[in-house]
C-alpha cells in the first residue's frame, strides 16, 4: 500500500512556475543589458575625457586640433558606433531624448551660428546631478575640449535638442 502520491502540477500552475522563471530570466537579461550599456558609455566619455585640452581647430580630427563632431564620433568609435562627420547630420541619428531625461552618453545640439534652427554644435553628456546640473564634453572654439554646464547662459539659449546613440 502506497500512502505516498505525488502532486498533480496543474495547466495553472505550470504556467505561473513558467511564467516567473521568463520573468526572471528577462529580469537578468535587461540588467546584463543596463550593464553593458553602462560600460560602453563610461568608455565613450573616458575617450572624449582623453582629450580634454586639445585645442579646436575647425575640420580637425586629431589630437592636434579637432572640432565638436569629430570629438563626438571618435569617442563613439571605440564602442564600434559610427557617427555622421557632422553635428547636423549626427542630430538626425539614434533615438531623440527629451531635456529631463538625458543620461551620461546622450549627445547634445545646438545652434550656435547666426541661423537659430541651424545645429552647429554636438556634445556627450557626461554628469547628470539633475536639473540645472548637467556637464557636456566638446570642443569649444575658443577653449579646446572643455566639459561644461549645458545649462549655462550661453548654451541652454542654444540647446535644440538631444539623441541617445545606446539603449
Amino acid at each position: 500500500m502506497d500512502s505516498f502520491r505525488k502532486p498533480k502540477i496543474t495547466q495553472l500552475s505550470f504556467l505561473l512556475v513558467l511564467g516567473t522563471l521568463s520573468f526572471m530570466l528577462s529580469d537578468c537579461a535587461s540588467s546584463r543589458r543596463a550593464k553593458t550599456r553602462e560600460r560602453q558609455i563610461s568608455e565613450v566619455i573616458q575617450t572624449a575625457r582623453s582629450y580634454t585640452g586639445t585645442p579646436y581647430k575647425w575640420g580637425g580630427t586629431t589630437r592636434s586640433g579637432i572640432d565638436c563632431s569629430a570629438l563626438t564620433s571618435h569617442a563613439y568609435e571605440t564602442i564600434h558606433v559610427n557617427l555622421a562627420r557632422t553635428a547636423d547630420a549626427q542630430a538626425l541619428q539614434g533615438e531623440k531624448v527629451k531635456l529631463g531625461e538625458l543620461r551620461p552618453g546622450d549627445l547634445v545640439f545646438f545652434a550656435t551660428g547666426k541661423k537659430k534652427r541651424v545645429i552647429t554644435h554636438v556634445g556627450i553628456v557626461t554628469v547628470v546631478k539633475g536639473k540645472g546640473d548637467v556637464k557636456f564634453i566638446h570642443a569649444s572654439t575658443s577653449l579646446g575640449v572643455v566639459e561644461t554646464n549645458l545649462y549655462s547662459d550661453y548654451f541652454f539659449t542654444r540647446f535644440r535638442g538631444a539623441r541617445r546613440m545606446v539603449n
